[in-house]
């Protein structure tokens, strides 16, 4: 029990009765030795950790710590995210021994008070309805065993993203076994339309939705008015507001953030300058960004940080193009106080080997990129980063 504590339960010390008759100065000394050592002991008044003992007068009321009496304020907390997962394509795409250890040489770099991944396929069966027709060129579907669930539970995952362009491969039946696999691994989901999940985070409230081009079934990043009110309503419900959003053209060249609308494919992919700052303004602390398949610049925003892309990190069987750029990904830890602001960051740099599992980078060549592209694409509001990865606010 610690100081405070005892001070709280009102512990005072006794004195002895006074008025006895005297027998003898042995036999008196000795009674009055023993009484006071009985009721030092009876009290707590004796520091058995080597501190000095504290006293309090009996005739002075006992006054409760303020440390006990009030409950601790929510603290900081951390949280990871990162990029495009694929964890295989069944039936004959899949990672050598169905995927074991699939994430261990990034374990250590996820770790957080809150992991978040961008899924970026169904964990289903085959439901018979796959997107893409028999023999269809351009066409790409994606689906892994949903006990492939556990790869990401093993690995810390606590939310996973369904707002991207393979959520609904295999229809809205593949949809829906992914949350049921995911949830009885023990795990969140957050994308469907008007759909926000909130979170307990160490004492700290966190909402998290998901955004696409894509709606329904999913929260459109288009209708910018419609999405700052997803974002409204999530800000009413938590302390913090992440945003999770599938958007941008795709290929190894589309490294860069402009303003205006990008088209891929001859779909409308957003404004990703425009919709992140819109989401921003509307209540969110974090944006994490994924979609074009190759790492993008950040910025800060009114303080808080837009992650424009975050490349691939993850394509089991070797189901996404690793060449260059392409394989290059990386994981997003930030740290924020329960209002928002910025503590810390850093960037840690990953690669996918060639069975598709993402590997630490110890060249960093990721962080070389993403330091470059923050630095040309947003000269003023670009975010710093130092060569271990810390990110940093623009200095003034």
């Amino acid at each position: 029990m610690s100081d405070a504590q005892r001070a709280a339960r009102g512990r005072r010390r006794q004195e002895p009765a006074a008025g006895r008759p005297v027998l003898s100065i042995v036999v008196l000394t000795a009674v009055l030795l023993g009484a006071v050592l009985v009721g030092i002991a009876a009290l707590g008044g004796i520091d058995r950790s080597g501190s000095e003992p504290q006293w309090q007068s009996a005739a002075s009321p006992a006054v409760a710590s303020p440390t006990a009496a009030t409950s601790p304020e929510p603290q900081e907390i951390s949280m990871s995210a990162t990029g495009d997962i694929v964890l295989g394509n069944a039936p004959d795409r899949l990672p050598p021994d169905d995927g074991a250890g699939f994430f261990d040489s990034v374990t250590e770099a996820l770790a957080a008070d809150l992991v978040m991944g961008n899924l970026e396929e169904p964990l289903t069966v085959d439901t018979g309805t796959g997107k893409c027709a028999p023999g269809a060129a351009q066409c790409h579907q994606f689906r892994a065993p949903p006990e492939y669930a556990a790869h990401l539970r093993d690995a810390g995952f606590m939310l996973l993203n369904q707002a991207n362009n393979h959520g609904y491969d295999y229809g809205e039946a593949g949809y829906r076994n992914t949350q049921q696999t995911l949830e009885e691994h023990g795990m969140r989901h957050t994308g469907a339309l008007d759909q926000i999940t909130v979170l307990d985070v160490e004492g700290v409230s966190v909402a998290v939705a998901g955004f696409s081009s894509y709606s329904p079934p999913n929260n459109s990043l288009i209708n910018l008015d419609a999405a700052a009110e997803v974002v409204r309503r999530a800000d009413e419900q938590a302390d913090l507001v992440v945003v999770q959003v599938h958007m941008g053209a795709e290929g190894a060249e589309m490294t860069r953030v402009t303003p205006g609308t990008e088209l891929f494919a001859g779909e409308n992919r957003g404004d990703p300058m425009a919709f992140g700052r819109a989401m921003i303004d509307a209540g969110a602390d974090l944006i994490v960004g994924h979609g074009p398949h190759v790492l993008r610049g950040m910025e800060f925003y009114q303080g808080r940080l837009i992650a424009y892309s975050l490349g691939n990190f993850a394509g089991g069987g070797g189901t996404l193009n690793n060449n260059g750029r392409l394989g290059w990904g990386g994981v997003l830890k930030v740290t924020l106080d329960p209002d928002g602001d910025w503590v810390d960051g850093e960037f840690v740099a990953t690669y996918m080997n060639g069975n598709g599992l993402p590997v630490v980078d110890e060249q960093r060549r990721g962080l070389d990129l993403v330091r470059e592209l923050s630095g040309s694409d947003f000269p003023q509001t670009g975010a710093q980063f130092d060569d271990d990865g810390t990110i940093s606010p623009p200095s003034d």
